[in-house]
């Protein structure tokens, strides 16, 4: 019988996987969540927010691709931080990280059981988002071969469907519709849209968090970031344009007759084109609900390798880091993570999930960037098969960027920034309470 260390990861994915898996992460990021910032923006807004995220993005993706090549570890930020700034900042850094992953997959199962509702109306959304939680936890479980080649055929599938979209909402673009109440709230508008202008690309980084999983992770995780940032890129300005182009963007919105904003703006301008009742409306309402579930499903697998890491490190309890013993999946750091997005999806605040979880996103990229720059400095000797071009410029756009983001969302959120700072503080509180004090008697 072979024999498995109870914390080692399985290596089993190649280059189309890492592909596969950091597209899905971020896709449902093109199907709902964007079109909450237009309240406040209006499309211009949130066009100039898009494009300085879409800048911060592609720069952050190529310097974080040489981190994730030179120390493939499955801690992501975590571990970089960890070995560039020392033990409190990776521990800050891995909070931030595991409260990105942990408040990200409610706001999408929410996405889930509004469009399972589309075609079950008698059920409640909310229930279905928890079955899917259920599901896709036990799938992860599974086995990660198994989840990364789900995975991908989903991905394929939901590109496939943003490009079909596209290709029947492009034709009916009007720059009349789409300038209509261009600037709600003046220019002023594209500093809260910031928030969801990053959900286009949250959670990108998470391909980071697979390296001990990929055959090939020097070659094969840079070459994945890469090609998934550019596939995003091209897809988030397509679903844009042909999304508000149709009828502009209180269309997709806000339903008929109705002043809550939804979490469906696709069907919402699909059907200014085709009508509710027409078979190409339902197709790819179908298909468009797997650009959810590749997102949801994708970033349940890396939050679990985030919460395993924590749990290896002895932040959280080791029994986090253990594996499964045939599956050789992190099955208590899958479970507890469901259990939590679950009580945060009972909230029903999809918009503030997505701003909690844009607060961990940007803390970590300042960390990260950070880290590059000092583990280039201090570690010079580091093997970095993939060099970001262009350094230091490239880095320090990001950091810029994501430092003036961060500004802007704590001047537009301030009691969703209170809350996440709250949640740094009890955990700062447990390592020097805790933590430190439970490693210095375990010294003695």
């Amino acid at each position: 019988m072979e024999n498995h260390n109870p914390t080692e990861l399985k290596r089993s994915l190649g280059p189309l996987s890492v592909w596969g898996m950091g597209v899905g992460y971020v896709i449902s990021g093109m199907y709902f969540g964007w079109n909450l910032g237009l309240p406040q923006s209006g499309p211009y807004g949130m066009l100039v927010a898009t494009a300085i995220i879409t800048l911060m993005y592609v720069c952050f993706v190529l310097s974080y691709a040489e981190l994730a090549a030179a120390i493939p570890r499955a801690g992501g930020v975590f571990v970089y931080s960890q070995r560039a700034l020392g033990a409190f900042a990776g521990f800050m850094a891995g909070l931030a990280q595991n409260i990105e992953f942990v408040f990200a997959p409610p706001a999408i199962a929410a996405a889930i059981g509004a469009y399972l509702n589309i075609f079950v109306p008698a059920v409640n959304p909310v229930a279905f988002a928890v079955v899917a939680y259920v599901l896709f936890t036990a799938l992860n479980i599974w086995g990660v071969k198994e989840s990364a080649t789900f995975g991908v055929f989903i991905t394929i599938l939901a590109v496939f469907e943003l490009l079909l979209f596209t290709g029947i909402t492009l034709p009916h673009f009007s720059t009349a519709a789409f300038s209509k109440n261009a600037l709600p709230t003046g220019w002023w508008g594209i500093l809260p849209a910031i928030p969801y202008a990053i959900w286009f690309y949250l959670a990108i980084e998470g391909v980071a968090n697979m390296a001990e999983e990929v055959k090939n992770p020097q070659r094969d995780l840079s070459l994945g970031f890469n090609l998934s940032m550019a596939t995003l890129v091209i897809l988030a300005v397509l679903v844009f344009l042909g999304a508000v182009g149709v009828a502009g963007w209180e269309a997709v919105v806000y339903p008929p007759g109705e002043s809550v904003p939804s979490d469906k703006p696709l069907p919402l301008a699909l059907m200014r084109v085709t009508g509710q009742n027409h078979a190409m409306y339902h197709l790819l309402v179908s298909i468009g609900l797997l650009g959810l579930v590749a997102s949801f499903h994708g970033i349940l697998l890396v939050a679990g390798r985030t919460t395993m890491e924590m749990g290896r490190a002895r932040f959280i309890h080791h029994s986090f880091a253990r594996l499964h013993h045939v599956r050789q999946t992190p099955v208590h750091a899958l479970v507890l993570n469901m259990l939590l997005g679950i009580g945060i999806l009972l909230s029903g605040k999809t918009a503030e999930m997505i701003v909690v979880a844009a607060f961990g996103a940007l803390t970590i990229y300042a960390l990260a960037l950070v880290s590059q720059i000092v583990l280039r400095r201090i570690h010079p000797e580091l093997p970095r098969p993939f060099r970001t071009p262009f350094y230091p410029f490239v880095p320090l756009v990001a950091l810029v960027i994501a430092l003036f983001s961060l500004g802007a969302m704590v001047y537009f959120n301030l009691m969703l920034f209170f809350l996440y700072l709250g949640l740094l503080a009890i955990g700062a509180l447990f390592y020097f309470f805790v933590f430190l004090r439970r490693e210095q008697q375990s010294l003695r």
